[in-house]
């Protein structure tokens, strides 16, 4: 069969493509060989500028020009032209120094150099770097302003809903209300902190030969600062940051942090996603009809929170990726072992599944609107928790065991406003007092909820 959406085996490529393709450009295969190209001219270029290698002539306007123009001009169409070296060479790094040679070999002072194509490097070298660049721009470009979006509609929402009063549930037990927008402000609140770790984690990079001695290097141009020298290409050629110990491979410790980090965000709305999907079954919000979707296929009168539902799953398939990536890249047997390359190559699926499921929640996120009279209703009909309230002003004036009292008086009976108020007469509290807990409503015992909603 030819591959289509409806015969690819991986539903982000086949039914969900459209929601995922933002990422194809940095953590596709194409995306790969484009930072292989990307790296490989770069470390060109900084070879040239030095000083004490002088078999690279500083770069002419002319081969600067051509180096920057292949980088531009680098299409789907160019990576099959890697893919075909590949098929020969049956090694994918090999394969993108014979593109860049064939490159080179049509400019002709840059021909002269393209022996320093892939200088000193091991495969490596190569592609802890192009890795770090895709998930840098993959998330800096597509993933990071998926989850801000989010974070700005939770927002918008959290103030736009600050004084609705609502019943909290505590072990799904009525408890002290709240309001809708302070438990949307306590999940923005968490997003931003999380978010904040994650883009201030620096990817890193190291270009130190096969074992991570410079070895190579070091034989061929004893001369030469070849720590510093790498320090140099990976911070300010790439905006990486040096890695300076390493085996032949980059521990990717720092790839796990941002893995780890994801999980987190992904976790966060996983638990955002069941409550309102909660929520949503309590009536305390109404989805969006749209006229041409079917919520059942036998129960007409069904409108049903799928996108909710999308994206715990979603989220739920990108951690069980991510989280293995964490655990298992940074542990490689003795200088190298090939068992992450492969891991390596389902960073694109583990941050599709995460951008499937943002997008699933964005969309939900603009169905729903607040049930204010299922709310109230609610509310009201459960004086039962303004008995915190009623025992802790006792407890300031030293009446005797006023949460025993409440207690025996409360615990799994129904109440209304009558009977807690025959209640609160029957203590010696100040008449004051008691005036000031009568005036007071599940509605209105929310305490600082407004004023944390509307500063978040």
């Amino acid at each position: 069969m030819e591959l289509s959406n409806i015969t690819a085996l991986s539903p982000l490529d086949g039914r969900y493509q459209k929601q995922t393709q933002a990422l194809r450009p940095f953590l596709s295969e194409y995306g790969l060989i484009y930072y292989r190209v990307l790296v490989e001219i770069k470390w060109l270029e900084a070879l040239a500028r030095h000083p004490d290698i002088q078999e690279v002539a500083p770069l002419d306007s002319s081969e600067e020009a051509f180096l920057a123009q292949i980088l531009t001009d680098f299409s789907a169409a160019e990576a099959e032209k890697v893919k075909k070296h590949e098929a020969v060479t049956n090694h994918d790094v090999k394969a993108v120094e014979y593109y860049l040679k064939d490159k080179l070999a049509n400019h002709p002072t840059l021909a002269l150099k393209s022996e320093f194509i892939h200088f000193a490097c091991t495969s490596e070298d190569i592609n802890n770097l192009s890795y770090s660049l895709m998930v840098k721009d993959a998330l800096a470009q597509v993933i990071n302003p998926a989850m801000d979006s989010i974070i700005a509609k939770l927002r918008e929402q959290a103030h736009s809903s600050a004084e609705i009063s609502m019943l909290s549930r505590t072990h799904g037990q009525t408890a002290s209300p709240t309001t809708l927008g302070k438990e949307l402000a306590n999940v923005v609140a968490r997003l931003q902190q999380q978010a904040q770790g994650l883009t201030s984690l620096r990817l890193t990079g190291k270009i130190n030969g096969a074992v991570g001695n410079f070895n190579a290097h070091s034989i061929v141009y004893p001369e030469v600062d070849w720590p510093k020298m790498a320090e140099n290409f990976v911070e300010n050629s790439l905006g990486l940051q040096w890695m300076p110990y390493t085996t032949q491979i980059e521990p990717h410790d720092r790839l796990a942090e941002v893995f780890q980090a994801t999980t987190r965000l992904n976790t966060i709305l996983i638990d955002l996603s069941r409550d309102l999907w909660g929520y949503i079954s309590l009536g305390y919000f109404s989805l969006k009809v749209i006229a041409t979707e079917t919520g059942s296929s036998t129960m007409p009168h069904k409108v049903n929170p799928i996108d909710f539902e999308n994206a715990e799953g979603n989220f739920g398939m990108a951690n069980a990726m991510l989280n293995h990536l964490a655990e298992k890249l940074p542990i490689s047997r003795w200088q190298r072992d090939l068992s992450d390359s492969t891991v390596l190559r389902n960073i694109g699926s583990a941050f599709g599944q995460t951008l499937l499921a943002l997008t699933s929640l964005e969309k939900g996120l603009g169905k729903i609107s607040p049930n204010q009279p299922e709310i109230a209703a609610d509310l009201d009909n459960s004086w039962e928790v303004l008995g915190e309230a009623i025992q802790t002003v006792m407890r300031r004036y030293g009446l005797p065991k006023p949460y025993e009292q409440l207690k025996e008086y409360t615990r799994g009976k129904a109440m209304n406003q009558e009977s807690l108020h025959g209640f609160i007469d029957s203590t010696n509290l100040p008449a004051e007092e008691k005036t000031r807990l009568k005036d007071l409503t599940p509605a209105s015992y929310i305490g600082n909820a407004v004023q944390f909603a509307q500063k978040i």
